[in-house]
């Protein structure tokens, strides 16, 4: 599960700007909750139905696809495959999506898609009942206000900037009515949830707004990581365990092999990572093991657990059952289950052996589970000429982690997903040397 930010107010607070602006430095993804009413309210007014009447509005839900999307870096809304961006900004939508929120089947409708959103990804998600309703267990929850007058003033310039005759005080007549209706409403009614930071920005430049935000959420997140990093640790009994295993290896390896590594400055020194490596033989889950003082865990095929005695063995040794070409979502839960614990896991992308040594497309899969767990991605390249034999000269060179944010996972979609497999495969290729 990704690291989940709810930044909750009323109408103008500028939450939705402010969110923006720190997804990016933050490298997560921006979920604008609001924008999703906006165009629910702009289906029905372009379809002439009342948007006070549940009985006018749930009859449509059926034919509304929401999406967003990511052109140019800059977030857009789709409703059905059209980009409503601007449209859905206009200031009588506003007041019209503040009335379909108030219908229970609308905020169900919108509700599984946020909550999948936030199960996948490093998110900012703004809107009204986030820290309350949507994701109550969110790692930082803050309730963004400012006064009517304020608010009423930066809406007022921000329209006058776009062109837009409007008045003053009918702004600031809305923005009341609003509040009142936000507040009010039987259905997640706006308030502050109780673990809620109440910021309160009226007199604020957005600069400053940005910077006290941004403070309170690296400050909560790093109080986060403190405690997940103590979840991740392994007992230190395991530990033990696997340093008397690897210590024979190693004695074992070095004797056999002409072994070789490089890049040590890279390998981790905590667990949870993944380890995405070119395969050349059915050892290499020994060789990339006995460098890294964490221990492993991998998958390996179905058929290896046929026996008894050799399945005990290598589970043991981290390993658990893949069925090829299956895409079973349960193998990639139990990889990103095996990260949450503290284990580093293996991954051959390539999913079966390069007899040459040359590095092959590889699989999405790395790309999913690097997706899901939202940590580092360490690059490993095994060179070695011809059959491996006595005396080999093996080269293991372990490249720079690939963080998450520097992965920019915005989505799952098949596309993006290709895109950062091949990230981590040329990763991978360029630390292969086919001239050992």
């Amino acid at each position: 599960m990704g690291i989940n930010i709810a930044l909750d107010g009323p109408s103008g607070a500028g939450k939705s700007t402010i969110s923006k602006i720190i997804a990016k430095k933050l490298g997560y993804i921006y979920v604008d909750t609001g924008a999703m009413y906006r165009s629910i309210a702009l289906f029905a007014m372009d379809k002439g139905v009342s948007t006070t009447s549940a009985q006018q509005i749930i009859p449509l839900l059926k034919d509304i696809e929401i999406e967003l999307k990511y052109v140019d870096d800059v977030q857009h809304i789709f409703l059905n495959n059209e980009d409503v961006s601007e449209k859905i900004r206009q200031n009588e939508v506003s007041m019209h999506a503040s009335n379909v929120s108030a219908i229970k089947e609308v905020r169900e409708f919108l509700f599984n898609l946020q909550r999948d959103m936030a199960k996948k990804n490093n998110i900012i998600m703004d809107g009204r009942d986030i820290g309350t309703v949507v994701l109550p267990d969110a790692d930082v929850k803050i309730y963004l206000t400012a006064s009517a007058d304020d608010r009423a003033k930066r809406r007022y310039n921000e329209l006058l900037e776009k062109g837009q005759a409007v008045s003053y005080d009918d702004l600031l007549n809305q923005i009341n009515e609003r509040d009142f209706n936000d507040t009010n409403r039987e259905i997640a009614p706006l308030k502050q949830a109780d673990d809620a930071v109440l910021v309160d920005t009226t007199g604020f430049e957005l600069q400053k707004s940005v910077e006290v935000i941004y403070s309170i959420i690296c400050d909560k997140i790093n109080n986060t990581n403190k405690v997940n990093d103590k979840k991740k640790s392994l007992s230190p009994l395991r530990i033990l365990f696997y340093q008397i295993i690897r210590g024979l290896v190693i004695l074992v390896y070095s004797i056999a092999f002409n072994l070789k590594v490089v890049g040590k400055e890279n390998i981790p020194k905590k667990g949870g990572n993944i380890v995405a490596s070119n395969h050349r033989t059915y050892q290499d889950p020994i060789l990339l093991s006995f460098p890294v003082k964490i221990p492993f865990s991998y998958m390996a095929k179905e058929e290896l657990f046929k026996n008894k005695a050799f399945s005990a063995l290598i589970k043991a040794f981290g390993a658990f059952p893949v069925r090829r070409g299956s895409g079973d979502m349960a193998v990639i839960d139990e990889s990103v289950k095996r990260l949450n614990k503290g284990y580093n896991l293996i991954i051959f992308p390539e999913g079966t052996r390069s007899m040459d040594g040359t590095v092959g497309k590889g699989k999405t899969g790395v790309a999913l589970i690097a997706a899901m767990a939202q940590v580092p991605v360490i690059p490993v390249g095994i060179s070695f000429r011809g059959k491996l034999k006595f005396r080999s000269k093996i080269v293991i060179n372990f490249g720079k982690p690939i963080l998450p944010q520097e992965l920019e996972i915005k989505s799952q979609s098949p596309k993006e997903l290709k895109v950062l497999k091949l990230k981590i495969m040329q990763s991978i290729t360029d630390l292969v040397d086919l001239n050992v």
